[in-house]
């Protein structure tokens, strides 16, 4: 699909960890764009820019958002779906650019409670006539492990699950630039996206510990302890699927992949590349 530069863009949760670097990525291309957030307050966004107020779980205020436009980017949700759908239908949107997960499309991660949401999400959009939807897949978000600040700030230790299992977490710019990819005409952009190498969860705090000078300790949880931990800050029910990846990934099961590099023509960038990009969250 060729991109249409004569109507805007509409970014949505654009101060989020990934709207936002589509966002600039958009606007650095001199494409037209729209933002939105759920509450606008003064000097979060450039001034001129087009931003208007919008929750996908608040239909009235998705009206407003999608008039004419033909475009949008947006996180998959599963409370708002069907209320995008309709809107989208509405106000005539052809493209939905959807940050949803790669366990959809991981063989292991089925039937795990947070995949199945986002297949749901997904799902609600499929064969929408005259909406075209692209998920964009990323396995392990490297900024997960921004979780860790509090601990590390407060004691200089971590408790975690499984600190040996091996992953391949992503930079949050590295989506944003696939994103912004699709939103530009690349079709081929739904892969299984995640950072150049696996690493283990003991060796990430390494890298933070190594980029901040601060001493830190990793303590290992059991997994009662863990979902207990894990229940203090999500739902019961998504505490157990965060184990449940944690587990897999202890079998060997959650992989590197070269999708990013293939989809922007450079590597994908590595976790210390994040960790200078958050060293200051740590401190």
């Amino acid at each position: 699909m060729a991109n249409s530069h004569r109507r805007p863009i509409l970014v949505m949760g654009a101060r989020g960890s990934i709207g936002k670097h589509v966002l600039d990525e958009l606007i650095g291309l001199g494409l037209p764009v729209r933002a939105s957030a759920r509450r606008v307050e003064p000097g979060q966004f450039p001034d001129g820019l087009d931003v208007r107020t919008a929750d996908l779980t608040d239909p009235a205020s998705l009206v407003p958002a999608f008039d004419g436009v033909e475009q949008v980017f947006l996180y998959a949700n599963h409370a708002g779906a069907r209320h995008v759908v309709d809107a989208a239908r509405t106000a005539g949107v052809k493209r939905i650019v959807l940050v949803s997960s790669g366990s959809v499309v991981h063989p292991t991660s089925r039937g795990n409670a947070i995949t199945e949401e986002h297949r749901e999400v997904e799902d609600a959009f499929a064969g929408t006539a005259g909406l075209s939807v692209i998920p964009i897949r990323p396995l392990v978000l490297a900024t997960n492990t921004l979780g860790w600040a509090y601990p590390i700030k407060a004691s200089g230790v971590v408790p975690l699950y499984q600190p040996d299992a091996l992953t391949a977490p992503i930079h949050e710019r590295d989506i944003a630039a696939v994103a912004v990819a699709a939103l530009t005409g690349n079709d081929d952009t739904t892969g299984l996206l995640t950072g150049p190498a696996r690493m283990s969860q003991r060796d990430q705090v390494a890298a933070i510990s190594a980029a901040t000078g601060r001493g830190i300790t990793v303590t290992a949880l059991t997994r009662e302890d863990a979902l207990t931990h894990f229940s203090r800050f999500m739902p019961a029910r998504e505490a157990e699927a965060v184990l449940q990846f944690l587990d897999d990934a202890a079998a060997g099961n959650s992989p590197a992949t070269g999708a990013v590099a293939r989809i922007l023509g450079r590597p994908a960038l590595s976790f210390d590349v994040w960790v200078a990009d958050h060293t200051a969250d740590f401190l």
